[in-house]
């Protein structure tokens, strides 16, 4: 018989106990060091992990009394096993630490959980008792700990995604974020609850899967779908490839990816609201110095409205006020093509403006009118979504009404765009004041 098979035999050696040999095998094939007492307390099982930490083989350890002698010094051998053998007479799971002996003579110390093991009377038959070095379990409930730590209501969202990308466990902060009850949420495709942007994080995951972690988190925008409608935010993700800790071989098959995000809109629109303010007012520093090497005043309100209009609008329109309160065409873009503010010649011919318009609102009111309406009829670029329209008005009178135009890929106007619209419409407007054909008009 070979060494090997020699081992397996004796690690299995229990008389009259069907199956042994099966029961020997499934024991060796434990990664926690395992041994059995009968109920005298002689070792009638001794597996490979345990042959590992304390490097007694098995043919070695099974049939011996207790450990004294070999695996103990005798002057704790003895409380070892009394220790061990309790377990047999109570109920549950006894966790002891003792120090063991190496073969080599080192000492290890353990922590063993034993459990009692009766016979088909009744009766106390012996014990079975896993055990493993103190260091190594410590790690391990760290491990657990963190786990637990991290899946109870924490300040970030935790989502375990399996290798079919779909969500298998969620904490608090992630269900929340989701917009629904984590168990409802669990084994639905991440198309079922994000919306724009679900491409991204499920690219971001396949990579993870297939290369790795990640060494950086990422911004990633979605469009959360959830019982309060679809909300657009902004998550600042980390991703850690998951791998069984018990798979062998240089490249063990991926058990999923940990996702951890944290919700940081807020932060990022405001950080992107400063940026917005710092170039548009930079713009506005460089319009107004550009503008004042013009010597003619309607080619200087023509560079102010260039300058603005970079990141602000696609088109912008210039009608001037006549004395009979009628707006006539004066600066615009191409409606075709991008192209600079340019004045148009329309023989002084007044635009075809509906009551409604808001152009002539924006007269009416002296202020800015907002619109998100379609273009026809409204004498606009047939492109054009979103309006805001703003009066001209140079020492307490009017001289016209400037109209910027966004298309439907932009947002519409909110009000921080009409306050930066003002500032440019007031320079504009005394640009123009004085100019030929733009004398104010009384209101």
């Amino acid at each position: 018989m070979s060494g090997s098979a020699r081992d397996t035999a004796d690690t299995a050696k229990v008389p009259g106990v069907p199956g042994a040999d099966l029961l020997a095998a499934l024991l060796d094939g434990m990664d926690a060091a395992l041994c059995a007492l009968d109920a005298t307390g002689t070792v009638t099982h001794w597996n490979r992990e345990a042959e590992r930490i304390l490097g007694w083989r098995a043919r070695e350890a099974v049939g011996r009394r207790g450990f004294d002698g070999w695996a103990a010094r005798s002057a704790d051998a003895d409380d070892i096993l009394a220790r061990l053998m309790r377990a047999a007479t109570v109920p549950g799971r006894q966790v002891h630490e003792f120090a063991l002996l190496r073969k080599d003579g080192g000492r290890v110390l353990v922590r063993t959980q034993t459990t009692g093991v009766r016979g088909a009377d009744g009766a106390p038959a012996g014990v079975y008792c896993a055990f493993g070095e103190v260091h190594d379990q410590v790690d391990l409930e760290r491990s657990l700990a963190l786990s637990e730590a991290l899946f109870a209501d924490a300040a970030w969202g935790v989502v375990l995604v399996d290798v079919d990308l779909r969500p298998v466990v969620l904490n608090g902060y992630a269900s929340r974020a989701l917009g629904a009850a984590g168990g409802s949420l669990l084994g639905r495709p991440l198309g079922e609850l994000v919306g724009q942007g679900v491409e991204d994080l499920e690219g971001a995951l396949a990579h993870v899967l297939a290369a790795g972690s990640p060494q950086e988190p990422a911004d990633v925008w979605l469009t959360v779908r959830g019982a309060r409608g679809e909300r657009r935010r902004c998550w600042r993700c980390g991703f850690v490839r998951l791998s069984s800790p018990l798979a062998e071989g240089p490249e063990p098959v991926p058990l999923g990816v940990g996702w951890l995000f944290q919700d940081v809109t807020d932060d990022r629109l405001a950080a992107q609201d400063a940026d917005r303010l710092r170039f548009r007012w930079s713009q506005l520093h460089r319009a107004g110095a550009a503008a004042a090497e013009c010597e003619d005043p309607v080619r200087a309100a023509a560079v102010l409205l260039d300058f603005a209009l970079a990141g602000f609008a696609d088109h912008v329109l210039v009608d001037r006020a006549t004395a009979d309160g009628r707006l006539v065409r004066a600066l615009a873009t191409p409606s075709g093509a991008p192209g600079p503010v340019a004045p148009v010649a329309t023989g002084g011919i007044p635009l075809r403006y509906a009551p409604s318009h808001p152009a002539l609102q924006a007269l009416t009111r002296q202020g800015p009118t907002r619109s998100s309406s379609p273009a026809t009829d409204r004498l606009w670029p047939s492109d054009t979504a979103h309006a805001l329209c703003l009066p001209l008005r140079a020492r307490a009178r009017t001289l016209g009404v400037a109209t910027f135009l966004r298309g439907p890929s932009r947002p519409p106007f909110e009000r921080d765009d009409a306050v930066y619209a003002e500032t440019v419409a007031g320079r504009v407007a005394a640009a123009l004041d004085g100019a030929p054909g733009w004398a104010p008009h009384g209101d």
